[in-house]
């Protein structure tokens, strides 16, 4: 039975939001929401100040649009280093806890962090790295990834970050694309009990030099060039932070692009504000909470979570095995965690295995679910492994730094739905005829803090602006998700409406699969879709294929399901193959996936 969770008024005055409406003089949220989008530039000031974000140099405009909203500069002539605003902490508080898979938990004060940040950042200069070079970072959610990140953004390098989970041809193209100077990478990594290599994978993807983080669970020989970790961090534990301008690039993440080629997005000084302010007010993270959230820095909450927790004076949980396994549930016990991120497919493999029914998680205060279309049974099945607190579904993306639609903890909070747009932001519904509607088509209305203004390997007003109609004479920006407004004035997703599907929590393109299917000698070409069950929940992968030879039909799921796993992401489960005479396509040959959705599904009544 799905149960709605209210907040106390308690719960309600010591919330982040309620502050701050309280510094402004507004009395509900829904009037701080409208007041949030119709006075951006007062709310990000009031916001950057409740931050505590420090600049060297105070920007002379919040925000200039002289150049228009899709080129807006934020923070506009001031000088920066976000990893300044990362250590605002008191010295001996705990930043940081860490448990290898096997291993005991683990902690380090901010003191400590930011002696290995600065022997880090010293090493990248040992090494020769300039301001504006690049390196790479291709390895799991642990201390010295997040050490590294921050040391390189601190000494004005850039760093591209790619998933541990990427294979060989993954990693080779973001490696091309980017084109670091030094990858830092582990030697394996252990996912229940069993070692994976990631030195040769990344070795395999050609990179030229490579730092390797030691695990102990195997030995490794290095090439001439490479270093380990030990052997690369400086002894000199001073560093002053380059001080840039907020525009400046700290950071290339990639997303799925509709072409097959994954987009190569920039985040620069200013987009970790956009993250910490989400996890200020949405997540109501403060000072000395314990944030979790399985990830990797190769996807976007992964900084995001770097600069949730530390901006905000809260410590990161870092557990290195697999979250569906028990102890990751005793780590979130031990750890105390208050805020806990999920995507949904976890909380289906827990409810499945009942695993997590055992812990005591009371320190928990809120979870967030995000990367999926959660299913409301499934939620309120995790909202009772912490004895019933609410979840803020949590949906955005790489390129906006955050989520444009999410929830609060003083609001009232329904499995399965979005209460709010984010603060700061605003989007509308069009449906198919550019009409405004309770269910269709987000448009972002920027400007925005947070949103991308450029992309490395691809045209951003192509890709963002171009053909997108006007909205009561403003500039939209297409996003491609699907929402509806529902009855009580809440959201709910709908899934995307592009050829981009959500697996597993992982973004990827039909394109890309198909491009790895249609290399199969059996296929003559092939179309991949996902479907969303009506009750919500991750989406199943369907691919539909034309035959260029006859083979039995257990055997071709079994080689598509294998091409697609071991090239792509192991993620990535292809639950039926269907072959078909010819695929649907419109007058200009795109693939027509609706339409081939609509005849699974019809097929399945």
């Amino acid at each position: 039975m799905e149960k709605n969770w209210i907040p106390s008024e308690n719960i309600v005055k010591s919330s982040n939001i309620f502050q701050m409406m309280d510094r402004i003089g507004v009395d509900s949220y829904k009037d701080f929401w409208k007041w949030s989008v119709q006075n951006k530039l007062d709310f990000w000031e009031e916001t950057i100040a409740a931050l505590g974000i420090v600049l060297d140099k105070k920007y002379s405009s919040i925000v200039d649009v002289s150049q228009g909203v899709e080129n807006a500069k934020w923070l506009h002539g001031a000088k920066m280093n976000i990893v300044d605003s990362c250590f605002q902490n008191i010295d001996s508080a705990s930043v940081i806890f860490y448990q290898k898979e096997g291993g005991e938990i683990q902690s380090i004060s901010q003191k400590e962090l930011e002696i290995l940040v600065n022997k880090a950042a010293n090493g990248l200069v040992l090494q020769g790295l300039l301001v504006g070079d690049i390196i790479a970072i291709d390895m799991p959610m642990t201390l010295e990834a997040v050490v590294i990140y921050l040391a390189a953004i601190k000494a004005g390098v850039i760093v591209a970050t790619i998933a541990d989970s990427f294979t060989v041809n993954e990693i080779k193209i973001r490696l091309k694309i980017t084109k670091p100077t030094i990858v830092f990478t582990q030697d394996v990594f252990v996912r229940n009990g069993k070692v994976h290599s990631l030195y040769g994978k990344v070795l395999e993807a050609a990179a030229s030099k490579v730092v390797v983080v030691k695990t102990g669970f195997e030995k490794v020989e290095l090439r001439d060039q490479d270093l380990f970790w030990d052997d690369f961090l400086s002894e000199d534990i001073n560093f002053e932070s380059i001080k840039q301008d907020p525009e400046e690039t700290i950071t290339i993440l990639f997303s799925s692009g509709t072409t097959g080629v994954p987009k190569a997005i920039p985040w620069n000084h200013t987009t970790p504000i956009k993250s910490a302010s989400d996890g200020y007010y949405h997540h109501n993270i403060q000072k000395d909470n314990v944030v979790c959230w399985p990830t990797s820095l190769g996807w976007m909450m992964g900084p995001w979570l770097v600069f949730s927790a530390l901006i905000n004076k809260a410590s990161i949980a870092l557990y290195y095995g697999t979250p569906i396994q028990k102890e990751f549930g005793d780590f979130v016990e031990k750890t105390k965690v208050t805020m806990l991120g999920i995507v949904p497919s976890i909380v289906k493999s827990w409810k499945n295995s009942g695993v997590m029914e055992s812990f005591n998680w009371k320190a928990i205060q809120c979870f967030s679910s995000t990367g999926e279309v959660s299913n409301p049974t499934e939620m309120s099945y995790l909202m009772q492994l912490a004895n019933h607190k609410p979840i803020i579904e949590y949906c955005g993306g790489t390129e906006i730094g955050g989520g444009y639609i999410t929830g609060t903890v003083i609001q009232e909070n329904n499995p399965s739905q979005f209460s709010t747009q984010a603060l700061g932001g605003e989007f509308v519904l069009l449906d198919e005829k550019v009409n405004e509607s309770s269910k269709g088509e987000v448009f972002l209305i920027p400007p925005i803090l947070g949103l991308s203004t450029k992309l490395l390997n691809k045209n951003h007003h192509d890709t963002y602006y171009k053909d997108v109609p006007l909205y009561k004479n403003l500039q939209l920006r297409r996003h491609g998700d699907q929402m509806q407004v529902l009855e009580n004035g809440y959201f709910k997703a709908r899934g995307r409406i592009d050829d981009a599907m959500n697996l597993g929590g992982v973004k990827v393109s039909a394109v890309q699969i198909e491009a790895v299917i249609n290399t199969l000698e059996f296929v003559k070409e092939s179309a991949a879709i996902a479907i969303s069950p009506e009750e919500g929940g991750a989406s199943f992968l369907i691919v539909y294929y034309v035959c260029e030879r006859n083979i039995d039909e257990k055997e071709a799921l079994k080689k598509v399901q294998n091409s697609v796993k071991t090239k792509l992401n192991p993620l990535f489960k292809v639950i039926d193959l269907l072959k078909i005479d010819n695929l649907p396509r419109t007058a200009s040959n795109k693939i027509k996936r609706k339409e081939l959705r609509e005849n699974y599904n019809n097929s399945k009544r």
